[in-house]
């Protein structure tokens, strides 16, 4: 791949998903949210103060606990 070359969609999402520590699905809602119109810095800053009171293990959805999928 060239050095000036774009990383490809996939490489993206990866990244995002790593570097958000938000799963598939949260990080496709936060994008939904942000492509209608929610201000990125005031979620960002909402994510945070939910992971603060909550934990981070606990901003997942429930899912788990719910049995959920």
């Amino acid at each position: 791949m060239p050095a000036d070359a774009a990383p490809s969609q996939d490489v993206k999402r990866r990244a995002a998903r790593e570097n958000t520590q938000l799963d598939r699905q949260q990080l496709s809602y936060c994008v939904s949210l942000i492509e209608n119109g929610a201000n990125p810095e005031a979620l960002a800053k909402v994510i945070r103060e939910l992971r603060e009171e909550y934990g981070t293990g606990s901003v997942d959805g429930g899912a788990e606990e719910a049995g959920g999928r």
